[in-house]
């Protein structure tokens, strides 16, 4: 059977130099981008969902589902092709952690698409690697859920992301200590197949930097910049700070996204930041319900709450500065490295005030004015229990007549409004209101305009686990609901309002629902 029409590139691998050992086990590897590996057999692969449009754009022939199941479990590798895991490392919660590596990824292999050029599939969950450290390289199903359903929400609402192609049972059993309470329990495995351009992180230029092994630390940069970035040049010192500082713009633009939307990625390590600026990763991540600039969806971040919601584009910023010190011996001068660094902060600003006037509805930003209004919407939001996705699309149709607007907006606060609140949205209400009155647009053209870049639909934690908790038993109605769902995110699909609605109480402090650890 063959199943890609697209021709299979192995570039990484010929361009780029490998582990010479070949036995996988666990180890330091040096002087190498990758070791290869092969994932491990397992029992009884079963395809539960795939992305018919992605595997279309991979020119995938999905026709012969058994071998498709093989194919993208790693139970079954194509000839000319050699799975391999990548060698990097990182910062983790801000502490240098040396090699990491890919310990539960393994690439399948890279294809030549004929409109979206080279194309990588990776599998999560496909077993051990030589970067695996301790862990046994398997995913099990609730997390396999999660990644699948948060990858293709977060490209449908058009936030840069890596993209899912398949969910696999494997048909064996993977133990779990979900909260890591000492508390292990048999799970079912799962593998998700994964697909970017390209899956070098931060820590991929980091590990080599770390080391002093200046001449893999130029390969790979070569490299993304030859195949990722062909627009900026031929390698030079000019053409390695372009590249920063289009990484720094792009992943600038992907925390702008972020707030936008109610994304919290829950664990913004170095080795988790793709140089792609796509958001890369799903563990613990969460989806703002009541608005909070200080909440963290880790478990592990509890109490420092470092990658907490409002914290974000600093921890972008703070990781860019590694990445800055990792390419420094190739351009050797700090100062054009700092001035970009130090003009993230200003793009930033500018981008999210933008954005912010964007969801609004304000035709035109006013720097002197509007962020004083931006400010004060989220101190209400936060102060009293606003949910923010209802939120911004309740806003969108707000009436005119003042007495009507509590009434209008009562849907999207989690409890009663004090006096003293109320007040208080009334008078931010009204300086909105007049603040509108400078648009052009119509009242139709403002609500088109609000709800494009306001989602009805994010896929909520509370959506997660009920589709997670039906799907651990067999029924994977609600996974292929949300699925289909999720692909319209700003539409109304008035049939499946209920899946809009707000987190319901008992959601509050579920497991899976609030707080999450990095196994989930």
């Amino acid at each position: 059977m063959q199943f890609f029409r697209s021709d299979i590139n192995n570039h990484f691998l010929a361009q780029l130099p490998a582990d010479p050992e070949t036995a996988n086990f666990c180890r330091t590897v040096t002087n190498a981008a990758y070791s290869t590996v092969q994932p491990t057999r397992t029992n009884n692969p079963s395809l539960i969902a795939l992305n018919t449009s992605l595997a279309a754009q991979l020119t995938l022939n999905i026709d012969d589902k058994e071998a498709l199941a093989k194919l993208l479990t790693g139970n079954m590798v194509l000839e000319n092709t050699t799975p391999y895991a990548m060698n990097y490392g990182g910062h983790q919660f801000g502490h240098w952690a040396g090699q990491l590596g890919d310990g539960r990824a393994i690439n399948l292999l890279q294809l030549d698409t004929p409109k979206d050029g080279s194309k990588t599939l990776q599998l999560k969950g496909a077993g051990a690697t030589p970067y695996s450290r301790r862990a046994d390289g398997l995913a099990v199903l609730r997390s396999s859920i999660r990644e699948y359903l948060c990858s293709e929400a977060m490209f449908h609402l058009g936030v840069p992301t890596t993209r899912a192609l398949s969910l696999c049972l494997t048909g064996d059993s993977v133990v779990r200590d979900m909260f890591y309470d000492g508390n292990p329990q048999a799970e079912l495995g799962a593998i998700v197949c994964r697909v970017s351009a390209s899956f070098l992180r931060f820590g991929s230029f980091q590990l080599p930097a770390s080391r002093g092994d200046i001449s893999l630390l130029k390969q790979l940069v070569d490299y993304a910049l030859q195949h990722y970035f062909p627009d900026i040049g031929q390698p030079s010192k000019e053409s390695y700070l372009a590249l920063f500082k289009q990484i720094a713009d792009e992943t600038c633009a992907l925390m702008v996204h972020w707030m936008r939307v109610g994304f919290v990625h829950g664990v913004m390590n170095t080795d988790n930041m793709s140089i792609l600026s796509e958001t890369i990763d799903y563990g613990p991540y969460g989806w703002i319900d009541n608005f909070d600039l200080n909440w963290t969806p880790n478990t592990t971040d509890a109490q420092g709450k470092r990658y907490c919601f409002g914290a974000q584009p600093e921890i972008a910023q703070w990781n860019l500065f590694q990445l800055a010190n990792a390419i420094y011996p190739l351009i050797e001068d700090a100062q054009p490295l700092n001035d970009i660094l130090s003009n993230f902060a200003t793009k930033y600003e500018q981008q999210w005030r933008q954005m912010m006037a964007d969801k609004l509805g304000l035709e035109q930003l006013d720097n002197d004015s509007d962020p004083a209004l931006f400010i004060a919407l989220e101190k209400i939001m936060s102060a009293s229990n606003t949910d923010m996705t209802i939120f911004y699309r309740l806003l969108a149709t707000l009436p005119y007549a003042e007495n009507q607007w509590m009434s209008h907006l009562a849907d999207c606060f989690y409890q009663p409004l004090t006096d003293e609140q109320v007040a208080q949205w009334h008078q931010w209400l009204s300086i909105y209101v007049a603040r509108l009155s400078h648009n052009k647009w119509s009242k139709d053209e403002k609500i088109e305009r609000m709800n494009r870049v306001n989602p009805k639909y994010v896929l909520r934690n509370y959506l997660a686990q009920q589709a997670i908790e039906q799907a651990e038993k067999g029924d994977y109605a609600m996974l292929h609901q949300l699925y289909r769902v999720l692909q319209k995110p700003y539409d109304e699909q008035p049939q499946e309002s209920e899946l809009a609605n707000k987190r319901p109480e008992w959601a509050r402090n579920k497991a899976g629902c609030s707080m999450l650890s990095c196994s989930s």
